[in-house]
C-alpha cells in the first residue's frame, strides 16, 4: 500500500436489530487505538459496497454509540450484490454488480472487509471470499438462527422485549379470561419463542421446528380451564406451521387480516371456534428489533467487533467470529453460509419447557 496505513472496510446489512451500533464502535476503536488502522465505512450494506458508498470512520464518529439502536451505517434488507436488480433502458434487469465491489475494494486499497449481517449477508461475504475477497463476519441477527456460534448479537435483547410483552399480556389475559396470542419473530427457526415463552411463563409455544395440532392447542386450553384456569398465553412464532393432516380451513381471510397479524390471526380464529373463548392477538414485529441493546448484547457485540479486527490484524480471513460455550471460537464461512441452527426437538429447553408443562401443540 506504498507506506499508507492499513484500511479495512466494514458494513451493516440485512435486517437491523440492537447491538450493530455497539459492535462498529468496537471495530473502530480497536482498530485505530490498537493497530493504527483506517476504517472505512459502507452505507446501506453491500448495496452501499455496489454504488461506493462510503465514509472513513474516526474515533469521533463512534463516541456514545454503546447504547445506540440501530446501525450509523444503515443496511438494506435481502439485496443480492449477485442479482442487483437495475434499470436498462428502462426495462428491469437482474446483473452481477459482484465485479463492482471487487474494483471498489481496490480502489479504496482496503484490505479486509468485515460484514456484520445473518445468514443472507455472510452467504454474500463467502461468495465474495471464493473471488478473492479476504472476508470476516460478524453474526447478528434476532433469530439466533446462524450456526458456529452460541448467541447472535442481537437475540438477547429481542428476548428480553418479547418476555417483558408476555408479563404484560398475563394481567389482561387473566383479567379478562381471554386466550393471549404473542407472535414473535423466527421464520426458519424458533428460538425467540422458546426462550421468552419460557421466561414469560407461556402456557404454549409454536415453533417452525414442531409442526403444531390446532385440536391438541385447544384440548390443552380446555384442560387449563378444568383446572380452573380461565386464561392462556401462547408465544407464536411466525414462522409456526401446522402439522401434516391436521389443517383446518381458513376462518378467516387471510388477505385482509393475516398481513396484519401474520399467522396468529389464523391460530386465533380456530382457537376461538373451538374453545369459545375470547381472543386476542399481539404481534411484536419491529419492536423486537428496535431501541438500546441489553448489557448482555453490549458485551457480545464488544467482543465480537474486537474479536473480528484481531483476526485480520493475525490474518485470519474469510471466517466468522463466533463464540461457543462463551470462548472466541472462529469458524470458516463455508460451514455457516447458507445453512441454518434449528431449534433441535428434543434439546435440554424443549425438554425444560416439557417438563414445566408447557405444550408445543403435539
Amino acid at each position: 500500500m506504498n507506506g499508507q496505513r492499513k484500511r479495512i472496510g466494514i458494513l451493516t446489512g440485512g435486517g437491523d436489530c440492537p447491538g450493530l451500533n455497539s459492535v462498529i464502535r468496537a471495530i473502530v476503536k480497536t482498530a485505530i487505538n490498537i493497530y493504527g488502522y483506517e476504517v472505512i465505512g459502507f452505507n446501506d450494506g453491500y448495496l452501499g459496497l455496489v454504488n461506493n458508498r462510503f465514509k472513513k470512520l474516526t474515533l469521533t464518529d463512534v463516541s456514545g454509540l454503546l447504547d445506540k439502536g440501530g446501525t450509523i451505517l444503515g443496511t438494506t434488507d435481502s439485496f443480492d450484490p449477485f442479482n442487483m436488480v437495475v434499470d436498462i433502458d428502462g426495462e428491469k434487469q437482474e446483473r452481477d454488480m459482484s465485479d463492482r465491489i471487487i474494483y471498489n475494494l481496490k480502489m479504496h486499497d482496503i484490505e479486509g472487509l468485515i460484514v456484520i449481517g445473518g445468514i443472507n449477508t455472510i452467504t454474500t461475504g463467502y461468495k465474495l471470499s471464493l473471488m478473492g475477497v479476504r472476508v470476516i463476519a460478524i453474526p447478528k441477527n434476532i433469530d439466533n438462527d446462524i450456526p458456529g456460534t452460541d448467541t447472535t448479537i442481537g437475540f438477547i435483547t429481542a428476548v428480553n422485549t418479547a418476555t417483558e410483552a408476555l408479563d404484560k399480556l398475563h394481567s389482561t389475559a387473566e383479567s379478562h379470561h381471554r386466550l393471549m396470542l404473542l407472535e414473535v419473530m423466527g421464520r426458519r427457526a424458533g428460538w425467540v419463542a422458546l426462550e421468552s415463552g419460557i421466561a414469560g411463563g407461556a402456557d404454549i409455544i409454536l415453533i417452525p421446528e414442531i409442526p403444531y395440532d390446532i385440536n391438541k392447542i385447544a384440548r390443552k386450553i380446555l384442560e387449563r380451564k378444568r383446572n380452573g384456569k380461565n386464561f392462556s398465553i401462547i408465544c407464536v412464532s411466525e414462522g409456526a406451521v401446522p402439522a401434516e393432516g391436521t389443517e383446518l380451513p381458513d376462518i378467516i381471510c387471510p388477505e385482509q387480516i393475516k398481513s396484519v397479524y401474520g399467522v396468529s390471526s389464523q391460530i386465533a380464529a380456530q382457537l376461538e371456534k373451538l374453545t369459545h373463548l375470547e381472543t386476542r392477538v399481539t404481534v411484536l414485529g419491529y419492536l423486537q428489533r428496535g431501541g438500546e441493546p441489553s448489557p448482555s448484547d453490549r458485551l457480545l457485540s464488544t467482543r465480537l467487533g474486537v474479536e473480528a479486527v484481531n483476526m485480520a490484524a493475525e490474518g485470519k480471513y474469510n471466517k466468522m467470529a463466533g463464540i461457543i460455550n462463551n470462548e472466541l471460537c472462529p469458524i470458516d464461512l463455508e460451514k455457516v453460509a447458507n445453512k441454518c441452527k434449528h431449534v433441535p426437538v428434543d434439546g435440554e429447553l424443549v425438554r425444560i419447557a416439557r417438563n414445566m408443562g408447557v405444550s408445543f401443540g403435539d
